[in-house]
């Protein structure tokens, strides 16, 4: 079995697309889907162990080993950031689309965030992500054109204890609409996509205090239930694609309403469980499989270790 794609096989034919974060979770799935409609996908991460899971389960879909490159990359290091880029033009001669998706938080009121905690998130999900695109936008997309998608996140009204990913993330969407504007005239156009409660390995990482609130949110989202990696990845691939030729400094959400209705009570009959069977998940990919956490429930750290 290959990836259920909804987009024609051959919608990237021999385009090379840069994935960061490309794993795990939706950058691992994105990468699917990318290399299955004909895309030559470079996978970047701070682990090649992973990227060498990933590489091999596309190849073993089917394509060739060719057609997907691993490149050791730490996004927060300018130095790295420019070795990578020189690695992939080496060995593919273009950059056609780059979807920047690696990222990172954790949880904590504002009044306890450290600076130098408040530092790191923002030099990951903000400064790394500038230079990647910066560095995409320098060396090839200015001469050339190209599409750009931008992973932020559901932050709409602020983000309750996780103040240092909001504003690292709400900056990430204002320099696309910047970036969106200073380009358009190289061809290049800079998107976003913006998840809510996406059921992926990032669940296990948390702590079981953060795995509890994560366990409550189907009910107070409209449509009733997580989403998934493959709703993520469709909306990224739909803007990299020729169909949004002219979807520029916007933002795709993919989160079943969750900012629509912050303080929502749902209808009597929806209050007898946490499924809406009217809400059907996308399961376009064949390899993906819900974290523990929703299998299993919260676990403790040491019953992990």
């Amino acid at each position: 079995m290959s990836y259920q794609s909804v987009f024609r096989a051959d919608l990237f034919a021999n385009q090379v697309i840069i994935v960061t974060g490309a794993g795990s979770g939706i950058g691992r799935c994105t990468a699917h889907e990318l290399a299955s409609l004909g895309a030559i996908v470079a996978l970047v991460g701070r682990d090649l162990e992973k990227l060498a899971v990933v590489k091999g389960e596309i190849e073993a879909s089917g394509i060739g080993a060719d057609k997907v490159t691993m490149h050791a990359c730490d996004i927060r290091k300018e130095e790295q950031v420019i070795a990578m880029i020189d690695d992939v033009l080496a060995r593919h001669a273009r950059i056609d689309c780059l979807v920047n998706n690696a990222g990172g938080q954790y949880r904590q009121p504002l009044d306890q965030i450290s600076s130098k905690g408040f530092e790191a998130v923002v030099r990951l999900n903000l400064f790394g992500g500038f230079m990647v695109m910066r560095e995409v936008y320098n060396r090839w997309m200015k001469q050339h054109g190209g599409a750009i998608v931008n992973m932020i996140a559901d932050i709409w009204g602020g983000w309750f204890q996780y103040g240092h990913s909001g504003a690292s993330r709400g900056g990430m969407w204002t320099l696309s609409q910047t970036a969106a504007s200073e380009w358009a005239h190289s061809g290049v156009r800079v998107n976003c996509v913006a998840p809510g409660g996406i059921a992926s390995s990032g669940f296990d990482t948390y702590e079981p205090n953060v795995q509890e609130d994560i366990l409550k949110y189907p009910a107070s989202v409209p449509a009733q239930r997580y989403g998934n990696v493959a709703e993520i990845s469709a909306a990224i691939t739909y803007l990299l694609s020729p169909a949004a030729a002219y979807i520029t400094g916007s933002c795709i959400r993919v989160d079943g309403g969750a900012p629509n209705a912050r303080c929502w009570n749902p209808p009597e009959p929806m209050t007898e469980g946490l499924d809406n069977d009217k809400s059907r998940e996308f399961a376009a990919f064949h390899l993906d499989t819900p974290p523990q956490l929703l299998t299993e429930g919260v676990k403790t750290r040491s019953s992990r270790s």
